[in-house]
């Protein structure tokens, strides 16, 4: 190897150690501009109600307290390390601190996204994947907790990866990660369920004299992470929590984030589809049974839930990036060790220098810009009048639930939809949404309900327009009212109705 050569290798290498930062500081910086469409998610505000709780508690909660409907019911938060964060940054810097805390979770995941690629492949594809991941998972890059557990999900599958591609068994060390992933959010469930498929790829490709072994060393970290997962103020119980929402069938339907994917119009995750297909016949792509399958049920899940496209966007590649790397080798930097000190110190830093530039640009940007919420899922005038009215049940639609327990009004329903059922749910939205309006009467009079709070452009307020009893007294673009009126005449459906105007 020439000297020239070399000393390319070695710059080459001292700038791909700075790549990962790179990346994570432009996502960082993106989001933090785009700030605003991270606060479109009325659960932002019941998931920093809850983390406020636990915090003036010094506990987590076990039963519901934030409804009418299921007070008291048995109910566990198996998000509340991450309400618990939200809370804090929320506290210290209103809606820019849940904000800055998304982004930074955003950044990092593509920091250790591009890190865990640049092992396999090269700096610039890995971070055209990266920017593809971030692409496809725009639609779910909320402030909610969510997007905290996504870089322990990145890390968690690509350390795992990285074990079976070097034939080994992961180490014990790695088991803190489960633990912390298991506190922050309930899809901790998909790393215990990719232990067993990754598994597979190491002892398969190990020598025969040393599967057993190593499957058994896959199976005791299996243990130990299933133990670790429990490792959470509520123990055991955390893993019946995280799969209680599967269980609500066809509500998840309804549910815009459990929806499956829908190719009436072209999206970036077919777009994505295509293009993995198109380059696996172009390129002869050969997989090993464990990878395809675990490729399949990545995809799977993202037909089957958009809120899983994230977890395809980020996990896909890493599977691939082994035999992605064995078709395009690159040149290794020189085994000597070249100018191995000064590297370390250009890259701590060019570290310190790009988070320097981020938080100044954080500081500069935060000094001229406010960031709110999207007005449609928060009815600030309407609950003020009925605050005004001093209303006690309310018949609520079930993005403004968010918004009721923020304003410490008992809500009908909100969005912690496992606590309320799938039949509850279900009756609600076909009550309100007019496939069943003979439910709705039924509904107020069962659960005693003073006013109704519903989208200005629902079914729901139109039904309620003609069911006597019930009187329209407010609407604006957000919300409309409606009141018992003890005096309705029989049969007259009551047509009084007030603009926001009339309050002002």
């Amino acid at each position: 190897m020439s000297l020239s050569f070399a000393n390319s290798i070695a710059m080459q290498s001292r700038a791909r150690a700075l790549v990962p930062l790179c990346v994570g500081a432009g996502a960082y910086l993106f989001f933090l501009h785009v700030g605003d469409t991270l606060l479109q998610d009325s659960d932002s505000f019941w998931q920093i109600k809850i983390g406020q709780w636990i915090l003036d508690h010094g506990a987590v909660p076990t039963t519901d307290f934030y409804s009418f409907t299921r007070t008291g019911a048995p109910w566990i938060s198996t998000s509340w390390l991450s309400q618990v964060l939200f809370a804090f940054s929320y506290a210290q810097w209103d809606w820019a601190g849940p904000v800055i805390l998304t982004a930074m979770a955003v950044a990092l995941t593509a920091a250790i996204f591009v890190y865990l690629l640049d092992a396999q492949i090269e700096a610039p594809r890995a971070v055209l994947f990266a920017m593809l991941a971030l692409l496809l998972s725009l639609h779910h890059v909320l402030a909610r907790p969510h997007i905290l557990a996504l870089p322990v999900m990145v890390a968690w599958v690509g350390l795992l990866m990285a074990a079976a591609d070097r034939r080994r068994a992961p180490s014990w060390y790695w088991l803190p990660l489960m633990a912390l992933w298991a506190n922050l959010h309930g899809g901790f469930v998909l790393g215990l369920a990719l232990i067993g498929p990754i598994s597979l790829e190491a002892v398969e490709h190990a020598e025969k004299g040393r599967r057993l072994q190593l499957f058994m060393r896959w199976v005791l970290f299996g243990i130990g992470a299933l133990i670790a997962s429990c490792c959470t103020p509520y123990g055991w119980k955390t893993l019946l929590g995280a799969t209680n929402i599967l269980s609500l069938g066809e509500l998840l339907s309804l549910i815009f984030e459990w929806m499956p994917a829908n190719f009436a119009t072209f999206s970036s995750f077919e777009g994505a589809l295509l293009g993995l297909i198109a380059f696996g016949y172009y390129r002869g792509l050969v997989l090993s049974a464990p990878r395809i399958f675990l490729i399949l049920f990545l995809t799977w899940s993202a037909l089957t839930h958009v809120r899983s496209i994230e977890a395809f966007a980020f996990l896909v590649p890493l599977v691939l990036a082994k035999p992605l790397g064995q078709m395009v080798p690159r040149p290794q930097p020189d085994a000597t060790g070249t100018d191995r000190w000064p590297a370390r110190y250009v890259t701590a830093l060019g570290a310190l220098m790009i988070v320097a530039a981020g938080w100044t640009s954080t500081s500069l940007y935060m000094g001229h810009h406010r960031f709110t919420f999207t007005m449609t899922q928060t009815p600030v005038a309407a609950v003020d009048l009925l605050q005004q009215r001093k209303v006690q049940r309310i018949f609520n639609a079930y993005q403004f639930g968010g918004y009721l327990i923020s304003r410490d009004i008992p809500v009908y329903v909100d969005g912690r939809a496992e606590l309320y059922g799938e039949t509850f749910v279900m009756d609600f939205f076909k009550a309100t949404e007019g496939k069943k309006p003979e439910l709705l009467p039924r509904l107020l009079d069962e659960y005693k309900i003073d006013a109704t709070l519903l989208v200005a452009d629902a079914p729901g307020p139109q039904i309620l327009d003609q069911l006597k009893g019930w009187k329209r007294i407010y609407t604006d673009d957000i919300a409309v009212i409606h009141v018992r009126t003890a005096d309705a005449q029989a049969g007259v459906a009551p047509q009084a109705e007030t603009s926001r105007e009339a309050f002002k």
